[in-house]
């Protein structure tokens, strides 16, 4: 008996993007390690590439399978021949970790837009895609399993950050209407904001904090949001061995009247807007629009 006997994802199938080192790396080691067929992604060429054959070999010296798919997730061909040569291997895909990220760090007044939309390309519209390509292929077994990685710098802000805290708060919006379009497919959509020491994050952090990171210490928080009785729709900051969820929320806030409202008067009652007292997580955004019309004028 193998260490890959008898865990809890076996026979599922993985995808993991940008998964030649660092959170990706430990991804597909840990799924891997919990009985899951693992795709391991990264950038074609020899060092992504060949970091990527790397940990497939790990996987199958240990006793597991795993293949390599060369490609960015920037590039739908690329993305769709992976899609298609993990389902002629291994018939379906249940699981997918949009994990591939760059980083262009710089103050917002000294960022050029080309490095703005390089991030919000590959972060967001590379989870687009890969998501994309296993849609369809979810829906119609009924099952799957979506993981976008966002960031406290999305949920809350970094300096030097805009382009890439932009991008990581899409992926929670995509997360939000995706989760609500694949419940009744049993398609479980949900985010993880990691903490880890990874080469993205060499130079940002200081080293001691870093050496606290061990990128080994996230990949078990998606064990609950991609086993059989996986959430949805939650957001799971994970690091450093700690696990906490955050969540978006809709303070009950105030009605004022159309006179009221023209006449500036949102300033007067700004701390009714913003008291937390009573908040809610909407499950749909149209809740927002039902308590605007439910709530009782006031004078």
């Amino acid at each position: 008996m193998t260490e890959y006997d008898v865990r809890p994802l076996a026979e599922r199938v993985a995808i993991v993007t940008g998964a030649g080192a660092g959170l990706g790396r430990a991804h597909a080691l840990f799924l891997a390690g919990q009985g899951a067929k693992v795709v391991v992604n990264d950038l074609p060429g020899s060092q992504g590439e060949g970091a990527a054959a790397d940990v497939a070999r790990a996987i199958q010296e240990s006793g597991g399978e795993a293949m390599v798919a060369p490609g960015s997730v920037t590039d739908e061909t690329a993305v769709q021949d992976m899609v298609d040569r993990a389902v002629a291997q291994w018939g379906r895909i249940d699981i997918l970790v949009n994990n591939a990220g760059i980083l262009r760090d710089r103050s917002f007044t000294k960022m050029t837009m080309e490095e703005f939309r390089q991030v919000v390309e590959v972060h967001l519209m590379g989870s687009a895609l890969c998501t994309k390509a296993v849609w369809d292929i979810m829906r119609e077994q009924t099952y799957g399993r979506v993981v976008m990685t966002t960031s406290s710098s999305g949920l809350y802000g970094n300096f030097g950050q805009a382009n890439y805290a932009a991008a990581k708060m899409a992926v929670v919006g995509l997360m939000q209407t995706l989760a609500i379009e694949g419940e009744k497919y049993n398609i479980k959509v949900n985010c993880l904001a990691p903490a880890a020491s990874t080469a993205m994050m060499a130079g940002v952090m200081p080293p001691d904090i870093l050496e606290q990171l061990d990128p080994a210490l996230v990949s078990p928080a998606l064990l609950p949001i991609v086993s059989e009785n996986a959430p949805t729709r939650v957001i799971l900051c994970a690091g450093g061995g700690h696990f906490a969820a955050a969540n978006i929320t809709l303070t009950e806030g105030t009605r004022l009247n159309r006179a009221l409202a023209a006449s500036g008067a949102v300033i007067a009652r700004w701390d009714d807007v913003v008291d937390r007292r009573g908040e809610v997580v909407p499950a749909q955004g149209w809740e927002q629009l039902e308590r605007a019309i439910a709530a009782n004028p006031s004078a």
